[in-house]
């Protein structure tokens, strides 16, 4: 993008402020992986550095998990402007409901990992296994945990136009994100 994706302004505000808005008041821990320390200190949370840099989103995912206090937590990518909390807290509820290690919604583009629900213990072992067998690929670690996966039309029904998995990667994806959001808000 050539520039801070979190920091960019996002229909008047930075793209990050516009997540952390739409995710308000689901958890009650909330911190931020990035390598950007000092620059997202105007939003008073805590910011984490990866545990092991340069090891990309499963990275990310494992400072996330070593991080967390709680042993249930929500997982979004700062990327994703359209993020859906009634989505998030369906995912909860199955993860609640059942004994799955992890729920992720399937959609269009298929799983959608920065937009799910995790028990920290046994995803962290399992993501921690992963990267020290030099495996980065987001979904690496995934058979090696239980999966409990929302079905296309399970997603649907919290999101129908599935607007929740688009992330912007290109100024031209930011653009047309941008768009719909003054359309649909």
């Amino acid at each position: 993008m050539g520039q801070i994706k979190a920091l960019m302004p996002f229909c008047g505000e930075p793209l990050i402020d516009r997540v952390l808005r739409r995710t308000s008041g689901l958890a009650d821990e909330i911190f931020i992986t990035t390598d950007l320390l000092g620059k997202l200190d105007y939003l008073g949370l805590p910011l984490i550095a990866d545990i092991l840099p340069g090891k990309g989103a499963l990275g990310g995912l494992e400072t996330a998990l070593a991080t967390a206090a709680n042993s249930e937590m929500i997982v979004v990518a700062c990327d994703m402007p359209f993020v859906n909390a009634w989505l998030l807290l369906a995912e909860c509820d199955l993860l609640s409901l059942t004994q799955t290690n992890a729920v992720i919604p399937v959609s269009p583009f298929g799983n959608e990992p920065f937009h799910a629900v995790y028990r920290r213990e046994n995803c962290l072992t399992a993501v921690q296994r992963a990267l020290d067998a030099g495996q980065l690929r987001l979904s690496s670690w995934l058979s090696e945990v239980q999966v409990r996966k929302m079905t296309l039309d399970e997603v649907a029904m919290y999101d129908p136009d599935f607007h929740a998995f688009i992330n912007v990667n290109t100024p031209l994806e930011f653009k047309g994100a941008e768009s719909l959001a003054r359309q649909i808000g």
